[in-house]
């Protein structure tokens, strides 16, 4: 659900057909999963050394490679996947604190 609101917020964003929306959740979380932990560790020393923005940058790439995997998902350029990945953080975070129940 955070997935398809975020795109439909972002013009530089776009999702075709509708269905692709659970395609790109599903392997964006198994991106986040199995590569982002692997490619965090690797950039450790710059995301010190920036400390902790570059972090930003590796979001977006995980973005940018859910894009190149899934056909019906664009991304015009690395810059639009960061605030992609920025504001699909805030969605999930509001999402869940609409939908828990603590």
């Amino acid at each position: 659900m955070a997935v398809g609101i975020t795109a439909y917020f972002m013009d530089s964003v776009t999702i075709e057909p509708w269905w692709v929306t659970v395609i790109v959740a599903v392997v964006l979380g198994l991106i986040n999963a199995v590569v982002r932990p692997v490619v965090k560790l690797l950039s450790l020393p710059l995301t010190l050394l920036t400390l902790g923005l570059f972090a930003l940058v590796v979001n977006g790439l995980m973005v940018m490679l859910c894009a190149y995997f899934v056909d019906g998902f664009k991304v015009d350029g690395l810059g639009a996947a960061i605030l992609f990945s920025i504001i699909l953080a805030v969605v999930n975070w509001v999402l869940n604190m609409m939908f828990s129940n603590d």
